[in-house]
């Protein structure tokens, strides 16, 4: 049971903070797969609901005229992943919000409320942060707009006012274009479980700069330079964190494995992670390195870069190597096995043998 003392249906936005400022215990629900859980759990027990859910214009998706992407706070998950604005311009953030919880969950849940629930380990979160987002508050004061990395104040904290309604998550075009991203999530189970770490990144290539040497493994014309390089996680500190000093140094860095470790190892100065019930600081900090790397290369493969500029140990011919190593250990193994088994049936034998002469 739900102890809940009233629900309201608001019927548009300025509705909604209305009743907000009527009822100063209400508390704002959309999709509930949050706060449903903190009523049954008696944090929210006997609370009024003021809910936005069936308000049209929180849901919408849409492209404005200068390229600035207008997400609806209201936008279930599994709507995100499948819109086709979202697939065309910033694919990532519809993997993102794909790996939330399981199908029931994305259906239901919305980005607003994963974003404004103030977790650190909000799926949404990171990418956002990589994608400068601007988040839209509309309250009796009017509205504001703030940049995501300055909404969280701590865990489950944010600087959203209780008569605050998130109308719209903003992503400017100058954000997106020519970025190519991916986001990494590490949990106990493949679905269905909260991210003991998450890792955001995006990245623009640029060309050599005019009059520099050539260098590398692929065409002058290629996109050889970091541009611009943006990496943030979730869970490696008490709110989801940008690593600006990593990006700094990343500026102009040719494109190849020297990039891809700097930027491993940078990013441990940056980050913050404790101990819980899932996952140790020492191995977050692990995570930490090494999702850093896997995330930056997969989005350098993304954005062209052939992954043997970026690894040049897994060559095709080193990979062919590889393989045939690991195929003559297996066989060795294998002889070795086959070896050992043939003297232990030997050896029954004999044993058997013994026993009926002895009978």
């Amino acid at each position: 049971m739900y102890d809940i003392e009233g629900i309201y249906q608001a019927k548009n936005v300025q509705d909604a903070i209305a009743a907000l400022v009527r009822q100063p215990d209400a508390v704002v629900i959309s999709g509930g797969s949050d706060v449903l859980i903190r009523i049954r759990e008696g944090k929210l027990a006997g609370c009024r609901l003021v809910s936005i859910h069936n308000i049209p214009e929180l849901k919408e998706i849409y492209r404005e005229a200068d390229g600035t992407i207008v997400i609806g706070p209201g936008a279930a998950f599994s709507h995100i992943t499948k819109d086709r604005l979202i697939q065309t311009w910033i694919p990532v953030l519809g993997e993102a919000v794909d790996m939330v919880g399981g199908p029931q969950i994305r259906n239901i849940g919305t980005i607003g409320g994963n974003v404004c629930n103030g977790a650190t380990s909000a799926d949404s979160a990171s990418t956002l942060f990589t994608l400068n987002a601007v988040l839209e508050l509309a309250g009796p004061d009017g509205v504001r707009q703030v940049p995501i990395a300055e909404f969280y104040t701590g865990p489950g904290r944010t600087v959203r006012c209780r008569e605050e309604i998130l109308t719209a998550i903003r992503i400017a075009k100058k954000d997106y274009k020519d970025f190519f991203g991916k986001y990494i999530k590490y949990g106990k189970r493949n679905a269905m479980e909260i991210a003991t770490l998450g890792c955001a990144v995006h990245v623009k290539l640029a060309k050599a700069r005019e009059g520099a040497v050539q260098t590398g493994m692929y065409a002058p014309q290629d996109k050889k330079y970091v541009e611009e390089l943006r990496i943030a996680y979730g869970v490696a500190a008490p709110t989801p964190v940008r690593c600006r000093e990593t990006e700094r140094k990343a500026a102009g860095m040719p494109v190849g494995p020297e990039l891809i470790a700097m930027v491993g190892k940078s990013v441990l100065e940056e980050v913050n992670p404790r101990s819980s019930w899932r996952a140790s600081k020492e191995f977050r900090v692990q995570l930490v390195e090494e999702m850093a790397k896997r995330a930056l290369t997969e989005a350098l493969v993304r954005a062209g870069v052939p992954e043997d500029v970026l690894n040049p140990e897994h060559t095709p011919n080193n990979i062919q190597n590889d393989t045939r190593k690991y195929a003559e250990n297996d066989a060795g193994n294998q002889a070795e096995n086959d070896a050992e088994n043939h003297t232990k049936d030997s050896k029954r034998e004999e044993k058997r043998a013994g026993g009926e002469r002895n009978a």
